[in-house]
């Protein structure tokens, strides 16, 4: 077994070594030379600031995509394409401002998504496991939420006429999306069901129950969980002879019935499947509720593609909705299921929702102009995710580093876990990865610390930015002072004193439109 294990290695080595390792065009200096020409050229212009006023502001966030999640995920897009990977670019690369975030929750080194979401969306720190309360409100309290909630930037959007929406790949009463709406201090009241009878009883509502209370004319919600909107028993419309799926609510409301007699004489349409969504025509669309599983959506690699839209698609008709609205929009998009993946240690699954995510920002991109639209991209947290092994330049991103162990002598892949549920030992010795189909979507990578669901990383993550004010997330910042730069350029919210000019019109900086054009061509040409 040890020596045929060697011989696969060899031969993955040896065909790795047998066509050239980068093109030959890279051997000489001058095209290195003359591609950083064309970036600093590109650099310099951006001394001119687009200080316009944000009429739509886009809030991309990718559930656990930590710094070597979107370098990993890169490398796969170029590689899904037929290149080596490592020179290719995301779209969330050719934004033109990047800055770090630090995660942290008020009570936790390493956060979770829910206080991270209360920081990004509310503009205000948390504890975690809580969502759209401050510090002061204690995980699972039910005593605690009253006079401690704090409102998001969804909200402050609508109180200024904007139109607003949530796109998920998790259900929609999951962490992150909930952040946008609810107040609760237990991320896992997802409905009645789920909540201490006590709870209940003290008056502290479930989430699935505020998303349509708390601000009742969001005009797009789209992502999973229908199971929390029916009546305990209510077989699910996609799936009624399993019972897992199931309504869940005791308190025996049907929330989508109860939204769709309030929307029905607004242009408002529920929907479950792709069929459906696709059979509206945005146009004649205010108001959109999409639950398309009973809980969180299939992961991109098994989406059912005649059932189930992508998260791309899924963007693509909510800002055709959005848009609509001569005041603006304001549109949260979460890649919820990048961190099931991680967590599950299934690289595979993970990166490729952040492929699928990139693809989304992308097509929000050519519905929007940054001449008016702030579009930031960021992550909640990281993960305990890593890849290294001095690969090869194309070596597959999910494959063997081109060394052994010195110590036990066996491979291992580039893509490794610090814990998870990728600790494996066979006959008391580290699994030898040679003997198994490591490239297969579940593979689950390699893991240092066994544990049942791998954790998250507490490092700082990723900001990028483009479009009105997008310079002014820079450097190292705090986590909750994304939301007030966003609301800032969009002149809504707490800060507005700079968006009047003394006859009481929008202030707009000095960029002519002529000018914003041709930034918007150059960047689809980039």
């Amino acid at each position: 077994m040890k020596v045929a294990a060697l011989f696969v290695l060899g031969c993955l080595v040896w065909r790795g070594m047998a066509k050239p390792q980068f093109p030959e065009q890279e051997k000489d200096p001058d095209f290195w030379k003359e591609w950083a020409q064309r970036t600093l050229k590109n650099a310099l212009t951006l001394q001119d600031l687009n200080k316009n006023v944000a009429k739509n502001i886009i809030l991309f966030l990718g559930d656990g995509m930590g710094v070597p999640t979107v370098t990993a995920a890169r490398i796969l897009k170029g590689q899904i394409s037929g290149q080596s990977g490592e020179e290719t670019q995301l779209e969330m690369d050719k934004f033109p401002y990047v800055a770090l975030s630090k995660t942290y929750n008020t009570n936790a080194q390493v956060p979770d998504s829910a206080g991270t979401a209360t920081a990004y969306l509310c503009g205000v720190k948390a504890n975690e496991g809580t969502v759209g309360v401050n510090a002061a409100a204690v995980r699972s309290q039910c005593n605690t939420t009253q006079g401690n909630e704090v409102t998001s930037i969804l909200k402050w959007a609508k109180e200024a006429g904007k139109s607003v929406g949530i796109v998920t790949t998790t259900r929609v009463n999951h962490a992150t999306p909930s952040a946008a709406y609810a107040h609760c201090v237990d991320r896992d009241w997802y409905s009645d069901a789920e909540m201490p009878t006590e709870a209940v009883q003290s008056g502290c509502k479930d989430i699935a129950r505020q998303l349509f209370e708390n601000i009742p004319d969001i005009n797009v919600i789209m992502g999973g969980g229908r199971k929390y909107m029916y009546p305990k028993n209510t077989p699910d419309v996609e799936y009624p002879g399993d019972k897992k799926h199931n309504g869940t609510r005791k308190d025996g409301r049907d929330l989508v019935g109860e939204w769709t007699d309030r929307v029905k004489d607004k242009k408002g349409y529920y929907v479950w499947n792709r069929k459906d969504l696709f059979s509206l025509n945005p146009n004649n669309v205010d108001y959109l509720l999409g639950l398309f599983e009973p809980a969180d959506l299939t992961y991109e690699l098994e989406r059912n593609k005649e059932t189930d839209p992508s998260l791309t698609e899924m963007v693509d008709v909510a800002i055709k909705i959005l848009k609509k609205n001569e005041r603006g929009f304001y549109l949260l998009v979460e890649g919820g299921r990048i961190d099931h993946g991680h967590h599950e240690g299934k690289a595979k699954q993970a990166l490729h929702e952040a492929v699928e995510m990139d693809r989304a920002i992308t097509r929000a991109g050519l519905l929007t102009s940054i001449y008016d639209t702030l579009t930031v991209v960021t992550a909640d947290h990281s993960h305990v995710f890593s890849f290294g092994g001095y690969t090869l330049r194309g070596n597959s991103i999910f494959g063997l580093a081109p060394i052994m162990s010195d110590v036990d002598h066996k491979p291992f892949t580039s893509i490794l876990y610090g814990n998870g549920p990728g600790f494996k030992l066979v006959n008391g010795v580290r699994e030898n990865v040679s003997t198994v189909d490591y490239e297969q979507k579940n593979y689950q990578a390699q893991a240092a610390v066994p544990l049942s669901m791998e954790t998250h990383g507490g490092e700082d993550v990723a900001i990028f930015s483009k479009g009105p004010m997008a310079h002014l997330l820079h450097g190292v910042q705090e986590q909750h002072y994304i939301p007030h730069v966003m609301a800032y350029a969009a002149c809504i919210g707490q800060n507005k004193d700079h968006c009047r000019t003394n006859s009481g019109s929008p202030s707009l900086s000095h960029i002519s439109p002529t000018l914003a054009l041709l930034f918007t061509v150059k960047w689809l040409l980039c």
